[in-house]
């Protein structure tokens, strides 16, 4: 006799977990926001790496003339005077 009285306390217990899964504000919810903080978190820490570099690459290039030098031919094209520049297509493909 003690087992039937828990019979509808479980049913209920089932009932709300059901629920709770097909609400929109229930599991569903705080799978969705479990994901997405998780997003976060790697985007977060891919940003921490790039700061990091960013960092490393400041320092250098106060410090080191050359690699001042090396960041300004790389990434803005600069050349000094006299210099002959060729620009050459990539394989199969046209400038």
């Amino acid at each position: 006799m003690p087992r039937r009285r828990w019979i509808p306390y479980l049913a209920l217990l089932a009932l709300l977990a059901g629920a709770s899964a097909l609400h929109p504000g229930g599991l569903r919810k705080h799978a969705r926001l479990s994901d997405e903080a998780a997003r976060v978190r790697r985007d977060t820490e891919v940003l921490r790496q790039e700061v990091s570099r960013l960092r490393r690459e400041a320092r250098a290039l106060e410090g080191d003339p050359g690699a001042l030098e090396r960041a300004a031919r790389e990434e803005l094209g600069y050349v000094r005077p006299g210099e002959i520049v060729f620009q050459l297509a990539p394989a199969g493909g046209r400038p």
